[in-house]
């Protein structure tokens, strides 16, 4: 199985790789920054480029059996741009499986589960703008014919890897308060085999 990357030199996206490689899966990876990539292997291939630009995406997945996204919104619009760029290269490229990072703000609020949790008193954070952005590249996922699952962790610090850890389709489990970056991108690595949640938010913490 080929993996095409992106997000490889981010929080989770590096966890995820160290993942995969060392289980034997070869990957394509898009980055701006190839020297922060940190270990060489035969069975990773760089792309220097940028996933806000068409033009870069689609080498990337060309020849991929699925790709793997765990961009964040670096402040700016790249999240709602690149996955647009992504659906479109995965559709000529006749890709159907992707597998991509996103937040608990855009799982559905138990409280009131007519509206996600960034707009309901369950989330704390201040702004909205980061939750947005991930709402934006959800309804683009929902609105293509692509086989997706979006990993939706709560509070995500460094920590340590646990293989131990709660989801729950749509909603965060139950009082949630935390998920480590190693257990996320493990989460995201057993998706690779089980693929069990098809056109899916998961909510995931401790």
């Amino acid at each position: 199985m080929k993996i095409a990357l992106f997000g490889s030199t981010g929080r989770v996206g590096k966890e995820f790789l160290n993942f995969v490689i060392s289980d034997g899966y070869q990957v394509k990876a898009l980055v701006r920054s190839p020297e922060k990539i940190e270990f060489n292997s035969a069975l990773l291939e760089l792309h220097k480029g940028n996933a806000r630009e068409f033009h870069d995406v689609l080498p990337t997945i060309e020849d991929c059996d699925l790709v793997v996204s765990a961009l964040n919104t670096d402040s700016d619009d790249t999240l709602s741009v690149s996955i647009l760029h992504i659906i479109k290269a995965m559709q000529e490229q006749r890709v159907q499986r992707i597998i991509t990072i996103g937040t608990a703000g855009i799982l559905q609020s138990r409280t009131d589960p007519s509206i996600y949790r960034f707009q309901s008193s369950e989330s704390k954070q201040r702004s909205t703008r980061a939750a947005e952005e991930h709402l934006k590249m959800y309804e683009a996922l929902k609105e293509s014919n692509l086989d997706w699952t979006i990993i939706c962790p709560t509070y995500l610090p460094d920590g340590i890897l646990t293989k131990n850890y709660r989801y729950e389709v749509t909603f965060l489990p139950f009082e949630g308060k935390s998920i480590s970056v190693q257990d996320t991108a493990h989460f995201a690595f057993s998706q690779l085999i089980l693929s069990k949640f098809n056109r899916q938010r998961v909510g995931l913490s401790y």
